[in-house]
């Protein structure tokens, strides 16, 4: 015997099929401890977003058109393999950059540029 779908499985599934960037009101984005290694370009689409949160994944590139993200202030990036990118110095609102348990260099020119410009840089 076939089980049938519940509506709550439906809704599921259109929701993971649904590109991320169509969230448009979306002000937090959790995505802690999902391997993740790339972040769509759709993201960049979410114009409200506040709080990112990447922590316990793979991420090694941080995409620059969340450089254009007006409204983000924290982003929570531990446990990564990341690559510090330059361009974080022109986020508008970036108040918090957690960047824990990564191998960064904590004397990097962009690490003291966010500081200077009152973001707290966890290392």
């Amino acid at each position: 015997m076939r089980r049938r779908a519940s509506t709550r499985d439906q809704l599921g599934a259109r929701a993971r099929r649904r590109p991320v960037g169509r969230l448009r009101n979306l002000r937090e984005l959790w995505l802690r401890g999902n391997t993740i290694e790339h972040l769509p370009p759709s993201v960049a689409a979410l114009q409200e977003l506040r709080h990112l949160d990447l922590r316990e994944n793979a991420v090694a590139e941080f995409p620059e058109p969340l450089a254009g993200l007006p409204l983000l202030r924290q982003i929570d990036l531990r446990s990564n393999r990341l690559h510090l990118p330059d361009w974080l110095v022109h986020m508008p609102s970036l108040e918090k950059l957690d960047l824990r348990w990564n191998e960064i260099d904590p004397s990097l020119p962009v690490l003291t540029e966010l500081e200077r410009q009152g973001c707290v840089v966890l290392t």
